[in-house]
Formats: C-alpha cells, sequence, structure tokens
C-alpha cells in the first residue's frame, strides 16, 4: 500500500499542506499511469490552479450565517405558489419582487426590494438519516456530517468532544486571522431542540481552542431588549491592571519560560505562547469591546435593523466583521420546538408569522445585505441565510411525528430555500426551481453540504481538505463540491 510519510494533518493552517482524498486515490493509481510522486504534486499544482481561478475562489474573508433555526416555511416567505389546492396555497398575497418574475409573500417586502442584491437556492434538498427532527438536521448543516447515533426521535445526545467541527472552527483553523479579535462568534443563543443544546455548534475533535466565543445575554427567549445588557468582562481589564503593566507582564513571562525549557517542551503541544498572546492582544487592544459597543451606532440605523433580539444581533454581526471577526453565526433566537418567535410552525402558523417571525427577519436581513453592501463590505462578506430544512407543502399532515394543526405545516427536507450574499456571489439570481407545490427541485437540487463547500470554497479552503479526528483518522471537511454556479 502506497503511504505517504511525514506528520499528516499537523500543518493544515498552510493552505499549500493539506493532503485530499481526491490525492490520495490519484497517488493509488498512479501506478497504473506509470506516475511517480513528482508527477502528482504536478498534477495537484495544476489542480490548485484550477480551483484558485474558478468563480468565487477565496473571494471571502469574513461570514456571516443568519441561521434560521426552526425550519421557516418556504412558501409562506420566498418561494410562494398559485393554482394549488387550498391546503397548500399560503394565505398570504403574493408580490412581485425586483427581479422579474420572482415572487415573495407579503412577508417579506424589504427584501423582495433588495433581492437584486442577492442569490436564491430554490431547490435545497435532502433525504434525513431517520425521522427528520431539528438536532440532527441542524448538526448536518453546521458539520457537514450525520451521525450514527439518531433516536428514534431523531434528536442526538449532547456535545462531544468527539463531535465533526462547525465549519466556523474548520475556518478560523484554516484561514486564521492577524487581527486582535474574536475569531469566531456565536450569538445570541445557542442551536437547541428540546434539552439537547449547543449541538453542532463547538469545534467538536479540533478542541476548544477553536470553539466560537459564545455571546448569550441574559433573558428569557422573548425578552427583545437583551442586547442592550450585552456583559463583556472576560474582555475588560481589571481596573489596577493598566495595558502597559499587563505587557509588562507578558515579557517577564518570556524570561521565565527561557528558563525554564523542560515546561516549555512539555507544554509545546498546547500552543501555549500562541493563545497568551492572542487573548493579551485581545484585551489590551480594546477593539472587540468597541465592536461589542452597540449605542455607538446611530438611532435610526438601529431602528432600521429592528429594535428586537434579532435585528441588533445583525446589526452586532456587522459591527464585529467590520472589527476583524472571521466568523459570525447569528442564530435565531429562539429554540426550534417552540412556540412565539420560532419557525417551527407547526399551528397558528398565519399570525405567527405574520405577527412575530416574517417581520423580524424582513428588517434584520435586508438591512444586514444593505448596510453592508453600502459600506463595501459585501465585496469580502459572505452572508448566508437558512434554516435546517423547509415545511410541507401540505397543511396539517404530520411528516416526522408532530401534530400538525390545519393552520401549520410540518417539516420538510425535500425542497425549501437559501439565501447567500456577498464575496463574489452572483447578484439577482435564482438557483434551481421548485416543482408546482414546492415538495421536490424541479431542476438543479442542491444538499445543505454542497452549500457548506461552497463556503469553504469562498474562503479558498478545497472542500476534501483532510482533518484528523479524535482517534487521528482522516475526515474531509464535508464531502462534497461547491456549487460553483452562484457565484460570478
Amino acid at each position: 500500500m502506497f503511504r505517504i510519510q511525514g506528520a499528516p494533518g499537523k500543518d493544515l493552517c498552510d493552505p499549500h499542506l493539506p493532503v485530499s482524498r481526491r490525492d490520495v486515490l490519484r497517488v493509488g493509481g498512479s501506478g497504473l499511469l506509470g506516475m511517480g510522486l513528482g508527477s502528482l504534486l504536478q498534477l495537484r499544482a495544476h489542480s490548485s490552479e484550477s480551483s484558485s481561478t474558478a468563480p468565487g475562489w477565496g473571494k471571502a474573508k469574513h461570514i456571516i450565517m443568519v441561521y434560521l433555526q426552526g425550519g421557516p416555511s418556504h412558501l409562506d416567505l420566498w418561494d410562494p405558489k398559485l393554482d394549488v389546492p387550498d391546503n397548500v396555497k399560503s394565505a398570504f398575497k403574493n408580490i412581485p419582487t425586483k427581479i422579474p418574475g420572482i415572487h415573495f409573500t407579503e412577508n417579506l417586502p424589504r427584501l423582495a426590494q433588495i433581492n437584486d442584491r442577492f442569490s436564491m437556492i430554490r431547490s435545497m434538498s435532502y433525504t434525513p438519516n431517520g425521522l427528520f427532527n431539528h438536532t440532527a438536521a441542524i448538526y448536518q448543516l453546521m458539520t457537514g456530517y450525520t451521525t450514527d447515533k439518531v433516536s428514534p426521535s431523531g434528536q442526538l445526545e449532547p456535545p462531544s468532544p468527539k463531535d465533526f467541527p462547525n465549519f466556523g472552527s474548520n475556518i478560523i483553523r484554516l484561514r486564521p486571522t492577524d487581527e486582535p479579535m474574536l475569531p469566531f462568534v456565536m450569538l445570541p443563543r445557542p442551536l437547541q431542540e428540546s434539552n439537547v443544546i449547543g449541538k453542532g455548534g463547538t469545534a467538536g475533535f479540533l478542541g476548544k481552542s477553536f470553539d466560537p466565543y459564545t455571546l448569550y445575554p441574559d433573558g428569557d427567549d422573548m425578552d427583545m431588549n437583551k442586547m442592550e445588557r450585552i456583559k463583556i468582562d472576560d474582555l475588560q481589564l481589571r481596573p489596577d491592571v493598566f495595558a502597559a503593566r499587563l505587557q509588562r507582564r507578558a515579557k517577564l513571562r518570556d524570561v521565565v519560560n527561557a528558563k525554564m525549557p523542560e515546561i516549555n517542551s512539555a507544554v509545546k503541544d498546547f500552543q501555549l505562547d500562541s493563545y497568551y498572546d492572542q487573548a493579551l492582544n485581545l484585551i489590551v487592544s480594546g477593539r472587540a469591546r468597541e465592536a461589542f459597543n452597540l449605542s455607538a451606532e446611530s438611532a435610526a440605523l438601529r431602528d432600521r435593523y429592528g429594535r428586537n433580539t434579532f435585528g441588533q444581533s445583525c446589526l452586532l454581526a456587522r459591527r464585529l466583521v467590520d472589527a476583524g471577526t472571521r466568523v459570525v453565526e447569528v442564530i435565531w433566537p429562539k429554540v426550534a420546538n417552540s412556540d412565539n418567535h420560532s419557525w417551527d410552525h407547526h399551528s397558528g402558523l398565519t399570525a405567527r408569522m405574520r405577527d412575530r417571525s416574517a417581520p423580524m427577519l424582513d428588517a434584520g436581513l435586508s438591512t444586514l445585505i444593505e448596510d453592508l453592501d453600502e459600506r463595501g463590505m459585501l465585496e469580502d462578506t459572505l452572508v448566508v441565510a437558512i434554516g435546517e430544512f423547509g415545511r410541507s407543502p401540505q397543511r396539517g399532515v404530520s411528516t416526522s411525528g408532530n401534530n400538525n394543526s390545519a393552520d401549520g405545516r410540518d417539516h420538510w427536507p425535500y425542497c425549501y430555500t437559501s439565501v447567500v450574499a456577498g464575496a463574489g456571489v452572483k447578484r439577482g439570481y435564482v438557483h434551481g426551481q421548485s416543482d408546482k407545490t414546492a415538495s421536490a427541485p424541479l431542476e438543479d437540487p442542491v444538499h445543505p453540504i454542497e452549500l457548506l463547500a461552497s463556503i469553504y470554497h469562498g474562503f479558498g479552503i478545497d472542500p476534501e481538505t483532510i482533518v484528523y479526528n479524535h482517534l487521528n483518522q482522516p475526515r474531509e471537511l464535508v464531502k462534497a463540491q461547491a456549487l460553483t454556479a452562484i457565484f460570478g
């Protein structure tokens, strides 16, 4: 068996070093073609050049994932259907958008006026592993992998160090930032279904150093003013510790370390110097503290985003990216399987969407895209808005073991919609098409892991880059190819 010698997986922060499964397969077959390792490396160089010229490759420097936890109904937002049975047709009126022939429902009047600035994928689709409840779907979307341990209800066990990493953790490992800024922030609440909290939201087997900084303000999910009470105590300097004194202590630490080589050797795998320096720079610079200061924005702009948890989270995401954060994940501020502002509309869909969920989404997401565009930040900031699945075309039917009222839709992974903007993504483009009842893609189905592959592609990362899990087993970032059709 052919073996590549060395220390695979130890230098993956260097973009020219990762070995993909495709490379290994090429080596395995190289003998048949009379090719040596030199030929393989030459082919790899050509392959990298080909990737680097693909649309969208390496355009992204930042990403804001707007995660619509709970699974919004595509038929009642951005893929309404006419001339369908009454139990399929949305209760909301259709409205035209900036793109001729493309309609939204009346729930999204502001997004309808700016959809010439983003792409839509109307053919998101997958067949779930087991029953398609939220936890397993969330894990797949955030990590690119399903799990072998799915309970009959579709829920998973709590987060584990053995989990696959959240895509944001992979990005900050492979594309570390030099800015004295938090590289990965998740807000304003964790991923959650029932009592399973945070599954798919950690660095998993990469280690806690690549976990997101979690900003979860105190207060109930229905508390719309919780973003006014952001606490960032761990980013504050104590009153008696000035920046100069803290830096002097850092120099003293360097002197002590120089005299203790045996200790340095013992802890070298933990990269203590690197982590200490990052933390020191973060605290001394004050950059992160200022980014969290929403009061620095005008009242008018804050009103445009929406004076609610979601709207202010979108505004904070823009501020964090502007300050240098690489990855921001804005989690819809309501647990997946719940009522009121949740997208999990098993009952009372019409009133809940019209009065609660949709207005917040319309204001927050539209203003985020406009704000980034007006500041020139959309050029290198990828924005993705997506749920873990859509909702069933027929109202009142059970597709996941849940009870649904005549004014409710159940889980539906077979067809739904996502929004992608910025960082080389086409403007005013609609990819794929759903069938007459939005039950299945009519053309160009897109699996959610292909969207993850597209995110990696946008950062100039080969989706098949190999990482090593807790057992030192090689695994691809995601087993999918990027959807380059959405890039200009």
